[in-house]
């Protein structure tokens, strides 16, 4: 009996001790695994999954997760949600090259989210937080488009967005504002749902935290209703005739580098077969043809047989081609589109602004080389950048010009429609990529810029998913993945501007200036109360 009420009386004296071990590890794993959770959810909302609505339960789980916390808490919590949105969003960075570039990807730009989290996390015990929360977000979606090496603006919110109710108000601001929209309704709906229980527990109103909550939600609805007579499909300077080719490749992968004249080869044989279809009466004529990134990474300038090829096929169809080359030039690379016209040749120019970092030139060259010397033999010879917007005139239509990763960058599309472009043309080429979701990544990308400036936007990729975008962000044709095939269709030009193009950089700058705002005041608020304690 002794040892058995000792035993017990031992029982009973560790269960204490044990318990509130067990509820602070729960108080830290629920929070946790919720932050990471919450983080997959946003990437589900991401094309090529048309489920754009759960970024907001994702947001509203990563403000029940911030709100309250410290800065430092903020920081770890920020830290697994954007690994839990960006390892699967961008998986497809590895598909070629291996985890590691993927992963150290992943580790860097989560960096941005964890840095949102602690932001987020210090503005959540501010009046009106999800205000200055959905700022704080942009703000470091800013800052994700800038550094390091100029920036890697995938995965912002707004891309996720084309599917979606709130689109129109990428018309008013932009990405920024879209994306603002999105977030802050996320949070207001925590919000919502906090002050919700804390009624029924309490029978107590706090009238302007339920006001502003309220508000959250109800003002990115009705602005994004508000600003659907921006979007429009109509021609305002007359209609075109487009064809966009997708020659396709002989394998996916890096090898497709290796079989450059069959890519050229390929591309002329689809605008061949073109200008068969319509010298037979089934396909309209097109007033010019585009073709996609690296449709010719054989130097034209520099090599008769491939000028030839193109020659043929532009003589072919009988109108202009826009040709994807790769261009040496006084000793530099270019990734080039190249306006071809079919009796006089080569007569205009665009050399690619926004290149990829550790695609088509390698920073940290040496440091990269002393890691795996396979990765700098990727990119033997950096591309240099172009400095001029690049905006064909093809039979008096004004096309703007977008090579592929440059479409992520909203500078660069702008500066074409500013240009005087009347629609948008994004050659890409996704080969390298394989059959991931990137493809469908980017085409979203396409249809948010489609909205954000009103402009037709084409698609021409080398093995898809090639596509035709009208001003409003619907697709009107499509390609399948890795087949030849060309879309010819009659688009409107455009010529007004929206708000979004007026405005330009200014939106995301008073989102930033109200994240400062916010942020200041809550250090402010933390320094006033630190010596209150202290008195």
């Amino acid at each position: 009996m002794t040892v058995t009420a000792t035993s017990v009386g031992e029982s009973d004296q560790l269960e204490p001790r044990n318990a509130p071990g067990a509820r602070t590890w729960a108080r830290r794993l629920v929070p946790a695994a919720a932050a990471a959770l919450s983080g997959l959810l946003l990437y589900v909302s991401f094309p090529p999954r048309t489920l754009w609505w759960l970024a907001l339960p994702a947001f509203a789980v990563f403000g029940w997760v911030l709100r309250g916390r410290s800065w430092k808490a903020g920081l770890g919590l920020g830290y697994l949600f954007g690994l839990g949105f960006l390892l699967p969003l961008l998986v497809w960075t590895g598909v070629e090259v291996g985890p590691g570039p993927w992963l150290a990807l992943v580790v860097i730009e989560a960096i941005f989210v964890a840095l949102v989290g602690a932001g987020v996390a210090a503005v959540s015990k501010l009046p009106g937080w999800p205000v200055w929360a959905a700022a704080v977000w942009i703000a470091g979606e800013a800052a994700r488009a800038r550094v390091p090496f100029e920036g890697f603006p995938w995965g912002k919110v707004a891309f996720g967005q084309a599917d979606g109710v709130f689109l129109p108000l990428a018309a008013v601001g932009g990405t920024p504002v879209l994306g603002f929209a999105v977030v802050l309704c996320g949070f207001g709906l925590y919000e919502v749902v906090r002050l919700a229980v804390r009624t029924r527990r309490t029978g107590t109103v706090r009238r302007a935290a339920a006001a502003v909550g309220l508000l959250s939600v109800a003002v990115p609805v009705v602005g994004a209703v508000a600003a659907r007579p921006l979007v429009s499909d109509k021609a305002e300077d007359g209609s075109v005739t487009v064809a966009a080719i997708q020659g396709n490749v002989p394998r996916a992968g890096l090898d497709f580098n290796s079989q450059r004249r069959a890519v050229l080869d390929y591309h002329a044989r689809e605008t061949e077969r073109l200008a068969a279809e319509v010298k037979a009466g089934k396909v309209a004529q097109p007033d010019f043809v585009l073709w996609p990134e690296n449709s010719s990474d054989i130097d034209p300038f520099a090599n008769p047989d491939a000028r030839a090829v193109i020659d043929k096929a532009a003589k072919a169809i009988g109108v202009p081609i826009s040709v994807g080359g790769v261009v040496e030039r006084d000793g530099k690379l270019y990734n080039e589109q190249i306006l071809w016209d079919p009796a006089k040749g080569p007569i205009d120019t665009y050399d690619k602004r926004q290149i990829q970092p550790f695609g088509e030139y390698l920073p940290l060259r040496s440091f990269i080389g002393a890691i795996n010397k396979n990765w700098t033999a990727m990119v033997r010879q950096d591309f240099s950048r172009g400095t001029e917007p690049g905006v064909f005139t093809m039979d008096g239509a004004k096309v703007g010009l977008v090579t592929c990763y440059e479409a992520a960058f909203d500078w660069t599309v702008r500066s074409e429609v500013t240009d005087g472009a009347q629609m948008i043309s994004v050659p890409s080429n996704n080969a390298t990529f394989d059959r991931s979701e990137m493809t469908y990544q980017q085409l979203a990308m396409s249809r948010v810029r489609a909205v954000e400036h009103s402009r037709t936007v084409t698609v021409p990729v080398t093995s898809g998913v090639s596509a035709m975008i009208m001003p409003d962000g619907k697709i009107t044709q499509k390609t399948g993945m890795f087949v030849a095939d060309s879309l010819v269709q009659k688009v409107p030009l455009r010529s007004s501007q929206t708000p979004a193009t007026r405005l330009g950089v200014l939106p995301e700058i008073a989102l930033v200036l109200v994240a400062a705002g916010g942020l200041g005041w809550a250090v402010g608020a933390g320094l006033r109360g630190r010596r209150a304690g202290d008195v």
